[in-house]
This record gives C-alpha cells, sequence and structure tokens, in this order.
C-alpha cells in the first residue's frame, strides 16, 4: 500500500491513507497515540466480532465504543487511517499474507493494542464518515489466528463455525494452515522517557487493610521516603477491635497528613469508597497493604500522566516469589528484566494495588460497585467503567509495587467463605436472600456479574461454553472422569450465572 507523508510543525513525520483534518492532526499528535483513525463512523464498527473465540470476555477492547468521540481502538480502515512513521516501520506496516488488506489492517491495529505497547486511536471527524461494508474472509480469520495466537485457538474457532458451515470452515481451516506465513513475534514498542514535573500535583493515597497492620507500616515507610511526597495517606483499617494495636499508627512520625479509619462496614470496595470520600488532592494513588515501592513510585505516576497527556494509569506489579522480599529483591528483579519492562500502551487490566488517576475521574463513576464485595472482580470493573466513561487509561512501566502476598490477612478473609459449605459458611454480601445451599457456585458470582455488565449477550453465551469446553479438554487425561463430572459442572456455572443475574438486578452500588 501507498502512504502519503506528512511533516508536523514540530518536525515529526507522519503516514496516512484518505483526506484527514490536518488542523485536528497537529493537536493529536502531542498526546499518547500512536495512530488515528475514524473508522467507526466507517463501517467498522465491531467488525471481526469472532474475536471472542480467543480472548472470551476478558478484554477492554473486544466490543467499540461508538458513544465516545476519542477512545482506544484497533479496528482501522486501511483507506483513511494516520501513522507515526517510526511507529509503522516498527510494526512493519500490513502484512502482505492476508487476502485482504481489511484484514491486514485489524491485524496492525490488533498487534499493536494488544502485544506492542502502542496506542491506536478512534477520532471522531478526523476523517469524514464513509458507509463502507467490508468483509473479513473465512481464510483470513483463521490466518489472523493463526499469527497472533496458539494453535488451540484457531481450532476452537473451526470447532464453533463448522457448526452452521462445516464444508466452508472446513476448506477455509486447511487454506489457511497450508499457506505458508510468518507468525507475528511479542516485541513491544519502547515506552516514551519521562518528562519533566511540571507544577505542584497533590496526590492522596488509599491504602485499605485488615489483619496487616505490620504490612501497612511497611508501606507506610516506604511512602515516607518518597522523592515526591503524597498530601495524605489515607489508611481504611478493618481489623477487628479485639486483634486491632490502635498505638502502632504514629501521626507525627509521617512527612504527610496521616488518617487512619477504623472500618465499621465490611469489604475492600465499601473500605476505599469511604477513603475516597475523604480525598482532596488532584490525584488518587489506589494501593493495598501487601505491596513495597520504590522512592520514586509516587514522582514517575504523576511524571507518566503528563509525559503521556492522560488522566489515568495503572502501574507494574511484581508477584514477590516469597512474602518475605524486599525493595533489594525489587531492584534485582527490575534490573533482570533490562528494556524489555518499559512497555507502556493502553491498559489491558486495571491493579487497585498500583493506579493513578485523577480524583475527577473517581468521582464521576462514584467509585467501587459494592456489589464486588466479598469476590472478585472489582478491579476490572472500576478500569471498565473509567474506559467506557470516556478515559485513555494507560499502562505505566515506570511505578513498580512489589505484590508481597502473605499467606494470611487481607480482604480476602471474608471472601474466603465462598468456598465453605454447610453451616461454616457466613453469607457472602452477593447471596442476597437466597443463601448458597450444598452446591457451591462457579466461577466466581461477582465475575459472573461483571462479564453480564460489560459484554453483550451472545458474548457472554460463548464464554460459556468456552469455559465448558476447557474444563473439558485442558487436560487430556482427566477428560474422560470430566465428562462424567460435566452435569454437576453445567449446575455450578448455572448457579453462579443465578447470583450474577440478581445483581445485575439490583443494580450498581456504591
Amino acid at each position: 500500500m501507498e502512504l502519503k507523508q506528512y511533516q508536523t510543525k514540530d518536525g515529526e513525520y507522519l503516514l496516512y491513507t484518505g483526506e484527514p483534518d490536518f488542523n485536528l492532526l497537529e493537536d493529536l499528535v502531542s498526546g499518547p497515540g500512536d495512530l488515528w483513525h475514524s473508522s467507526l463512523t466507517q463501517g467498522y464498527q465491531d467488525i471481526f466480532p469472532e474475536l471472542v473465540y480467543q480472548t472470551a470476555v476478558f478484554w477492554f477492547y473486544l466490543n467499540d465504543l461508538p458513544n465516545l468521540n476519542y477512545s482506544v481502538n484497533w479496528r482501522i480502515n486501511p483507506h483513511s487511517f494516520v501513522v507515526r512513521k517510526k511507529s509503522w516501520e516498527f510494526f512493519n506496516g500490513f502484512s502482505e499474507e492476508y487476502f485482504s488488506v481489511s484484514t491486514a489492517a485489524l491485524d496492525l491495529g490488533y498487534r499493536m493494542l494488544r502485544f506492542g505497547g502502542a496506542v491506536p486511536l478512534f477520532v471522531d471527524g478526523l476523517f469524514s464518515s464513509e458507509n463502507n461494508d467490508p468483509i473479513i474472509s473465512a481464510e483470513d480469520r483463521y490466518l489472523f489466528f493463526l499469527k497472533n495466537f496458539k494453535k488451540r485457538h484457531s481450532w476452537y474457532m473451526y470447532l464453533r463455525e463448522s457448526v452452521t458451515a462445516p464444508i466452508r470452515e472446513f476448506r477455509s481451516y486447511n487454506k489457511s494452515r497450508g499457506k505458508e506465513f510468518k507468525k507475528h513475534n511479542s516485541v513491544s514498542f519502547h515506552s516514551r522517557p519521562l518528562t519533566n514535573l511540571i507544577g505542584k500535583p497533590t496526590v492522596d493515597v488509599i491504602i485499605p487493610t485488615m489483619f496487616r497492620q505490620d504490612y501497612t507500616l511497611q508501606l507506610l515507610e516506604d511512602y515516607k521516603h518518597q522523592t515526591y511526597l503524597p498530601k495524605r495517606v489515607i489508611v481504611v483499617d478493618a481489623t477487628p477491635k479485639e486483634e486491632r494495636d490502635i498505638s502502632l499508627y504514629k501521626k507525627s512520625d509521617y512527612p504527610f497528613e496521616l488518617i487512619i479509619k477504623w472500618q465499621k462496614s465490611k469489604g475492600s470496595c465499601k473500605a476505599r469508597n469511604e477513603a475516597i470520600e475523604l480525598c482532596r488532592s488532584d490525584y488518587i494513588i489506589f494501593a493495598d497493604d501487601d505491596t513495597r515501592v520504590l522512592s520514586d513510585f509516587v514522582e514517575n505516576h504523576l511524571r507518566f500522566l503528563q509525559t503521556y497527556k492522560v488522566e489515568g494509569c495503572t502501574g507494574l506489579d511484581i508477584q514477590a516469589s516469597d512474602y518475605r522480599q524486599d525493595l533489594d529483591d525489587l531492584r534485582r528483579i527490575l534490573k533482570g528484566k533490562g528494556r524489555e519492562r518499559y512497555k507502556a500502551g493502553a491498559a489491558q487490566t486495571f491493579n487497585n494495588a498500583n493506579s493513578c488517576v485523577k480524583r475527577e475521574w473517581v468521582e464521576e463513576i462514584k467509585g467501587n460497585d459494592i456489589n464486588f464485595d466479598g469476590g472478585y472482580g472489582e478491579d476490572a470493573d472500576f478500569g471498565f467503567r473509567l474506559i467506557k466513561n470516556g478515559m485513555l487509561l494507560m499502562f505505566n512501566p515506570y511505578s513498580v509495587n512489589l505484590h508481597l502476598k502473605p499467606p494470611s490477612g487481607g480482604y480476602r478473609f471474608w471472601g474466603m467463605q465462598s468456598s465453605v459449605l454447610g453451616k461454616k459458611r457466613k453469607r457472602q454480601p452477593w447471596e442476597l436472600d437466597k443463601p448458597v445451599g450444598k452446591i457451591r457456585p462457579v466461577p466466581s458470582p461477582t465475575i459472573l456479574y461483571g462479564i453480564l455488565k460489560h459484554f453483550k449477550p451472545e458474548q457472554v453465551k460463548e464464554y460459556k461454553k468456552r469455559y465448558l469446553f476447557l474444563y473439558l479438554l485442558k487436560d487430556f487425561k482427566k477428560t474422560p472422569l470430566r465428562f462424567l463430572n460435566l452435569p454437576f459442572k453445567i449446575l455450578q456455572f448455572n448457579k453462579a450465572m443465578f447470583y450474577a443475574q440478581n445483581l445485575l438486578k439490583r443494580g450498581e452500588r456504591f
């Protein structure tokens, strides 16, 4: 494909097709994007829905957000887009192995976003609207899967699609498998060097804790030695009265305002919401009590946001191999990772253990949905709601935490009751007025609740099929036994869905 070249006022070279609005482009090029298009107004909205066969319902960007004028989006119209020249060259442009340029454009956008640490953006009005009807052939579908994913994903798509068109799918699958192609590598675009901090933005830190006062004190010491100090640190401590030591938190020991709130309600979502009400600064950092952070942690969050001109990011969460590890271990781990750790790009998830968000955004989405208390998935839901409200959420590799994951304590103390049955079980918030009984719901009802909130009904149905398929075939040695257990597994899933649907009917709560 022949691309035209444009030089911005700052001297950067861009490549483009179609007729973009160059005045708008000059503003866009100073922001976080690496590629820009208007494909959602040109007939490309939600094209290639078969991606659900690989990603299921655990990716923020599976579905488009047409209600937004500006959003992360990988569905590129090959005839109307603009890309930074250095990005185009790094990703080797469109692959010529596809049967159509439309699939090659989707492949580039997907690689940039999912694996490459680059940011493709939909921008309403950059190009004029069009009524295109792009078609992705079955051959290109399979080739896309073979080039980007493990073989089992293309095989699963074949099984699913062959139900309605067995002969066509058989021919297309074999044609793509027999074609010579190069599988994509996972090399990532380097993140931008951080610019110096401008001004004096203020930061509040939220730390929910329970049965982990010693870990919380350790983390407070880390914040005490930051190169850029937070304005205040808010600790919401749910440790029961008989277990807590109120003398441990000495406010005079810290160079920031330390606020201690003894939690009377139950749940980490409620804890964070109570802390949010006490925040007054420009930004909020969300932290877990069992983490450690280096001295440049806060400063690098702020510098990253200013460098990319965004208002929210989630940081690099390093899982400790032993809960007794410390900051020296974290430095050693980072040294071992070298340059490969510096992958930025649009966030693929949200982490309540390490994220920094402008306070106005947190207030706009009203904090955490407390329907997730007693379960899992609150992090992803929080990030998803930020994105659906218009935030460009980035991944920040410069602010790193070491996640200790000690064997006891934390808010999962309540959630662990989910696996208990019988008289010893304590009712979970998501059970509402319907106790679990003898059959334990699996997967987590709150995980399913999050899926119901954010994905289409047909995608939820596909998730169930994929979930049961993987259960049967993930370990071939156990497959015969699992076939016998399948009716019970379906009962567990349906029960989890029952609770999830009840939460959905109840509606979000904050």
